[in-house]
């Protein structure tokens, strides 16, 4: 099935159907929930003017297809399918931020940390963005802004964060310094993570997530704003856990009640710590655990 051409007033979600197009070999996951996050967007844009209606029933009967033509688990069930996405964004991410920190700055490094904040933008079909990767998603596109304007204006890039007033005033604005064009073909590149077709960029044969160690997330000029993900081996939601109804939970040690929806960020803090082990990453495993800890024994975070 193909879709109709792309009405004008839908250009905004122009890249992320070609993001999907150009996974949909690489990895069909990717390209669904991009096409997805496209719909639902380009809806909120124009749903009304026929030519819009017609673009929309079409890719959503295409959407409706895949999904009963696919046998993927991530496809089928949104726990899997964050998990994949979150995974599959964050390894673009530190592809592009370990050539940044490398000071090999490229169009292709450009190409990633865009690629990688429209990924973390597709996140939102699942519900709110966490606050990690809000922090991704905004340094992701404001160090592609950054970066392709210094090679457009023959000026040598700062490696890592700046640390200073422009990275904060890009974050909190979306990313994006004033003035900045969106890198394409005319630029000599295309949108997306570049293909396998040099050494240098061979890091990026995508069609699966890796362990790849993230970044230590408090480490200032070590790594940008980041909390490690959970594994993608997680293949199917945790079993709900059911209690009788004469069972009375322990009180707390310190008399501090706690909501169900504190237990759970508890348990997600801690899942985020297991996840840190196994990148051996002990500094950011203690920093969960510790906000585990405070949030069971104070009822609080911070």
């Amino acid at each position: 099935m193909s879709l109709p051409p792309l009405p004008p007033q839908l250009k905004a979600i122009q890249h992320y159907l070609k993001t999907a197009t150009e996974h949909d070999k690489r990895d069909p996951v990717v390209s669904y929930y991009c096409r997805l996050y496209a719909l639902q967007n380009g809806m909120e844009i124009d749903k009304k003017s026929p030519e819009c209606r017609v673009f929309h029933v079409t890719l959503m009967d295409y959407l409706e297809k895949v999904k009963k033509e696919t046998d993927s688990e991530a496809v089928h069930n949104e726990v899997v399918g964050q998990a994949h996405m979150e995974n599959y964004a964050l390894k673009v991410f530190l592809y592009a931020d370990n050539e940044d920190r490398a000071s090999r700055f490229n169009k292709n490094v450009v190409k990633s940390f865009y690629t990688a904040g429209m990924l973390f933008d597709t996140l939102s079909v699942f519900g709110e963005l966490s606050e990690d990767i809000e922090k991704n998603r905004k340094y992701a596109k404001w160090k592609a802004a950054y970066i392709h304007r210094c090679l457009k204006n023959g000026e040598t890039p700062v490696a890592g964060p700046l640390g200073g007033e422009e990275d904060e005033g890009a974050g909190a604005t979306g990313g994006a310094p004033i003035g900045f064009e969106q890198p394409g073909p005319s630029q000599g590149y295309s949108q997306g993570p570049p293909q396998d077709t040099n050494p240098a960029t061979s890091q990026l044969n995508l069609p699966t997530v890796t362990n790849r160690s993230p970044q230590d997330p408090s480490g200032g000029t070590h790594a940008p704003p980041s909390t490690p993900q959970e594994p993608q081996q997680a293949s199917r939601p945790p079993p709900t856990q059911t209690f009788t109804t004469d069972w009375t939970p322990p009180k707390n040690a310190n008399g501090v009640q706690l909501a169900a929806g504190q237990y759970q960020r508890a348990m997600k803090l801690c899942k985020y710590a297991s996840s840190a082990l196994q990148y051996e990453d002990s500094k950011t495993a203690i920093d969960n655990l510790t906000k585990a800890l405070k949030l069971l024994t104070t009822g609080s975070e911070s």
